[in-house]
């Protein structure tokens, strides 16, 4: 006996919007907004391949092709800061990962439920300051005369100058970011551990095995398809090493192992006029971004099955 196919409703019938048109007008607006903000101003690629002068506006200004690709590529510090970016990006990237992970791990394995709440509401709070406060802060601490420096002296060490040397700058970036944010990039990772099986557990405890035992043995492999979608979604961010923080923190002494993609494009554009080739820079990392972003995606597919559409 046949099975009577079953009748699908047309994607766009008069049944249907009758029925949905509310949910399509509550998306309008933000839909409106991302057209705004998001696609109107794209029009201003158009800068990268241009002689832009504010003045003569986008009809007035000389069109030069890739002229201001060419003298990107060829400064003789594109290739350091390229470098820095990349750098630092992969150290907070990987450290971003690693940290929350070990962190949630001993966090899973705390008895007291009021401790472990008391945990991570402290480690949450430095990801909801701004860089502009925390900076300041980090200024104070880290100076010739800072806390940090008192104590170092007190340990008959000498002092470092950790916003002034190249040696400690880029160090310092790393850590002081893995320090405000690996509290709150801990939520994914204890959510994924909400959802192991809690019998797993009982068996392991009936096996014999000990809390490092439980954890190395059930909890890890619980969150590896976690830990392996956010490391694969993370590659998009190759190029984005924080311009907040390093913004906020940097001085030209530090440019060799502190300057990246965004405040050089920062520099072209804002203090020395060149729109042109600040906006190139500015697609330039874009590009590469939008490539990657789509590499990630492809590698969560393929490896946990992660898909947004």
């Amino acid at each position: 006996m046949s099975v009577p196919a079953i009748k699908k409703k047309p994607i766009f019938c008069r049944a249907r919007m009758r029925t949905e048109y509310p949910l399509y007008l509550m998306m309008l607006a933000p839909a409106l907004v991302v057209f705004i903000y998001s696609y109107i101003p794209m029009a201003g690629i158009l800068v990268a391949f241009m002689k832009y002068l504010p003045a003569k506006g986008f009809f007035g200004s000389k069109w030069v092709g890739m002229k201001n690709f060419e003298t990107l590529f060829s400064m003789s510090n594109f290739g350091n800061v390229l470098a820095n970016t990349v750098i630092i990006a992969v150290f907070k990237i990987v450290l971003g990962i690693l940290v929350p992970v070990t962190v949630t791990l001993l966090l899973n394995d705390l008895s007291s439920q009021r401790y472990k709440k008391a945990v991570q509401t402290i480690i949450y709070m430095p990801h909801f300051i701004s860089w502009v406060m925390l900076s300041s802060i980090f200024m104070k601490l880290l100076s010739g005369n800072g806390v940090v420096n008192q104590l170092l002296g007190a340990l008959g060490i000498e002092p470092i100058i950790f916003l002034g040397d190249n040696r400690w700058f880029r160090f310092t970036l790393i850590f002081t970011h893995i320090w405000k944010e690996f509290g709150y990039g801990t939520i994914v990772y204890l959510a994924a551990v909400a959802g192991i099986n809690a019998e797993l557990y009982e068996a392991a405890e009936i096996d014999g095995a000990g809390h490092w035992q439980r954890m190395l043995h059930v909890t890890l492999p619980g969150i590896a398809p976690t830990i392996v979608m956010m490391s694969a979604l993370s590659l998009g961010s190759v190029l984005n090493a924080g311009f907040d923080q390093v913004f906020n923190m940097y001085n030209p002494l530090v440019y060799e192992t502190g300057d990246i993609l965004d405040t050089l494009t920062y520099r072209m554009g804002f203090e020395s006029g060149k729109f042109g080739l600040s906006t190139a820079a500015g697609l330039f990392k874009s590009l590469i971004s939008a490539v990657l972003v789509i590499l990630s995606y492809r590698i969560a597919d393929k490896t946990v099955g992660y898909k947004i559409f």
